[in-house]
């Protein structure tokens, strides 16, 4: 079969592009990207570069046509309305090709209730797709892990996780693990039965626990003293994003992002990895 990867040359993208890479051949990969040139490392390994631009159906057409699994991973526009235009154009092509299975990642702030800005989009996708007759897999990811990482040495100096979420927990997963999950659904027809996958680890984490994992990790004492909304919002607003992210924690503090779920293991046949074995192998590195 060959594979679609939209997307390919954005974290996710990248990832899921070497993970699909070790269960099939490259040269059934093709990956869809605004910038050719940011696909050369993918191109060099074996993998088909589509120029796929996703205001051009016409180039969403040829691609999807060359594939019989699209794995559609959405752009970064910060509003919901962009991204429903852009799945739009994304549905009309996949409609128009005969794929086997179209992939599409999610994430778990969905819910119509959410504050967060883009849940109008993240709800938007699995209504859209049901009313198709396109085979879909819908794969939602709980917050990924590996932004705090970078986000480590900040804490330290604050000596507080700052996240605005009261007593409301948070769920997370890897990217390389959302990456694998995502490989390993592409290429195994028996799952494409069930419609919908949320991946995360085995536990939701209280802005306390989460402190004491960063505490433990770091070797640094790290408390939780939250800011509030406003104040989360322009202290991260580099690129206009802080009332995005502050909107994100808003529904994280009604308890909407501390889903936890098996697919994972279901999936994958393990459970993912633990929030301390992630950071305590990602700081080693």
């Amino acid at each position: 079969m060959q594979y679609l990867i939209t997307g390919a040359t954005g974290h996710l993208g990248r990832a899921v592009a070497h993970q699909l890479a070790q269960l099939v051949a490259p040269k059934d990969i093709a990956v869809g990207v605004h910038t050719p040139a940011k696909a050369a490392d993918l191109v060099a390994a074996g993998m088909v570069n589509y120029p796929l631009e996703y205001q051009d159906p016409q180039t969403l057409t040829t691609a999807f046509n060359a594939a019989d699994v699209v794995i559609y991973i959405p752009s970064k526009s910060h509003t919901s309305l962009s991204r429903v235009e852009e799945f739009e154009r994304v549905v009309t092509a996949a409609e128009q090709a005969n794929l086997k299975q179209l992939i599409v990642m999610g994430f778990i702030a969905d819910q119509a209730t959410n504050p967060f800005t883009l849940s109008a989009f993240y709800g938007y996708v699995p209504r859209r797709l049901a009313q198709t007759q396109i085979p879909f897999t819908l794969i939602r990811n709980a917050l990924y892990a590996d932004p705090l990482v970078p986000y480590l040495p900040e804490l330290i100096d604050r000596q507080n996780v700052i996240y605005p979420m009261g007593d409301a927990s948070l769920s997370f997963i890897s990217l390389e693990d959302s990456a694998a999950a995502f490989a390993k659904v592409a290429v195994t027809p028996s799952l494409w039965t069930q419609a919908t996958y949320t991946l995360t680890q085995t536990r939701s984490y209280t802005m306390p626990a989460l402190a004491q994992v960063l505490s433990q990790v770091s070797g640094h004492a790290i408390g939780y003293a939250p800011v509030t909304l406003s104040e989360f919002a322009e202290m991260y607003n580099q690129g206009n994003e802080g009332a995005m992210l502050a909107s994100m924690y808003a529904g994280g503090a009604q308890g909407l992002l501390a889903t936890v779920t098996d697919d994972y293991r279901q999936i994958m046949g393990h459970p993912a990895r633990s929030l301390p074995d992630f950071l305590t192998a990602a700081l080693a590195k």
